[in-house]
């Protein structure tokens, strides 16, 4: 036999054998209860019929009279001896010596409704010599008459027993009844059962079925829309169900929020592709015609010297914008840093000297505490990212502007009064500004002076590589920005 699959069966099985079990040992204990009252009853009415016949027994050691086929006895009277008088169709009773003789007979009634009394034979009295004189009932099968309940007196020689035949219908009758009633208990448990549990798994089917609404959907690639939820009315967590329901929401708002995070990611993959591309397409292409250039005039030392120039700084664009790359790379695949002691605050001095070396006419400012500043890291990449801030902020301020660095307990932070990054580098919870190649609106012209958005060294890759490095290092990059009021905190483990 296959246990069946389907829970709905399987409940409906489990319920329904309960049931039968429950049904079965109900019956059980019934028929048992039953039996024990009725062979009690049967052994009283023995007892009662002992005591009759102890009443009016027979002169001892003479044989019992026995009636003539006719019915008259000795006294006189029709169809009543004396060893008899008082007792129920069915009776047995005997006269049992001690020399292991005896006599006795049955009460019997025919179909006219008359009485009979046929003797017994010595084999059915050698029987009845066999109870033991225990003052308790015995059950004795006597030939064609069946079983009998027969007590022996402790006083008398007599012995009187009754049939069980009338227990035993009434037991075989209650057993029929019961089997009858078990039966039909299975089947109509079986039939609520079905329905019953059919309807109380109705809403998990509900869940079931926005599962498989969801399995439907191409997960593979571009952007995917999981709109399918399980209905509210089924996500009462105080159910089994509710449970379920709450549980698979859940899931699919985090499945949803992984495959926008893949959508993005496979966006950003495609446009740093075409980013970099374009970035190296520039300096490739210039080289390639300085290059030609100076093979047109191979005898002009001018234009070979421009040319030359023209190269070597194409080239080291380049190299700074492979090397950028290639530390995002490492960044990415999380190989480790230098870790030593940093002074921080020696750090930013420094910057800043470089800086106002560079940007004369920009304002810099250092605020430094009377105590120096110091982190675990990699110096160099730490110098990297003061660098990259600083000149974040004087590419894309105005001179003038005021450009302060402020050493934090944890950090150090940056803060200008230029007009601040555009509003569509600020939106969302992972701030565009931070991200690769990202040049403000797409409406800006790139690589054109003047024309780059807040957010980029040239390339679009000086905040990446900030907030890269800062979390390699365990630290994370706060970003603040509003018309005169910029700041970018950088914060570190000390």
């Amino acid at each position: 036999m296959t246990w069946p699959r389907s829970l709905t069966a399987r409940l409906v099985v489990t319920a329904v054998a309960l049931v039968a079990l429950v049904s079965v040992l109900i019956g059980a204990f019934a028929a048992l209860a039953t039996r024990s009252y009725l062979m009690g009853q049967l052994d009283d009415d023995v007892r009662a019929a002992l005591m009759r016949a102890e009443n009016s027994p027979p002169v001892t050691g003479q044989p019992v009279p026995l009636p003539d086929p006719d019915g008259d006895d000795e006294s006189g009277e029709h169809g009543e001896p004396d060893d008899v008088r008082g007792q129920g169709v069915g009776t047995v009773t005997a006269y049992l010596y001690n020399d292991g003789t005896g006599s006795g007979n049955v009460l019997a009634g025919d179909r006219g409704g008359r009485v009979q009394t046929p003797a017994l034979t010595q084999d059915e009295i050698a029987r009845l010599q066999d109870v033991p004189v225990d003052g308790r009932a015995h059950t004795v099968t006597l030939g064609g008459y069946g079983e009998f309940r027969v007590l022996r007196s402790t006083r008398t020689v007599v012995a009187v027993g009754l049939p069980t035949s009338d227990t035993h219908e009434v037991l075989e009758q209650l057993l029929l009844w019961e089997l009858l009633l078990t039966l039909l208990g299975v089947v109509i448990a079986a039939v609520a059962g079905t329905v019953v549990v059919r309807r109380q798994l109705r809403p998990l089917r509900e869940v079931a079925t926005t599962a498989h609404e969801v399995a439907t959907l191409p997960l593979g690639s571009g952007e995917v829309d999981l709109a399918p939820r399980v209905p509210e009315r089924l996500t009462d967590e105080r159910t089994e169900v509710g449970q379920v329901g709450a549980a698979l929401n859940t899931m699919l708002a985090h499945v949803e929020t992984s495959l926008d995070a893949r959508h993005r990611s496979e966006q950003q993959v495609r446009q740093f592709v075409a980013d970099a591309s374009h970035e190296l397409r520039t300096p490739l292409a210039t080289i390639a015609g300085y290059t030609e250039l100076a093979r047109r005039r191979p005898d002009d030392a001018a234009a070979a010297e421009t040319a030359l120039a023209k190269v070597d700084e194409e080239s080291a664009r380049m190299t700074r914008l492979v090397e950028d790359l290639l530390l995002l790379a490492r960044l990415d695949a999380a190989q480790p840093l230098h870790r030593e002691p940093v002074d921080l605050t020696r750090l930013l001095l420094e910057a800043v000297s470089d800086a106002r070396v560079v940007s004369p006419d920009h304002q810099w400012r250092l605020e430094l505490p009377d105590e120096a500043v110091e982190v675990t890291g990699d110096r160099v990449r730490l110098h990297q990212v003061v660098s990259n801030l600083l000149a974040n902020a004087r590419r894309h301020t105005p001179a003038g502007t005021t450009v302060t660095v402020r050493a934090l307990p944890d950090g150090f932070a940056v803060h200008d009064d230029g007009p601040g990054f555009p509003p569509d580098l600020l939106d969302g919870d992972h701030l565009r500004a931070f991200e690769r190649f990202s040049r403000g609106s797409a409406s800006r012209t790139r690589g054109t002076a003047g024309a780059l958005a807040p957010g980029t060294t040239g390339t679009g890759l000086g905040l990446s590589l900030v907030e890269a490095i800062v979390s390699a290092h365990g630290g994370r990059v706060e970003l603040t920005s509003a018309p005169g009021d910029t700041t970018v905190a950088v914060h570190l483990p000390r």
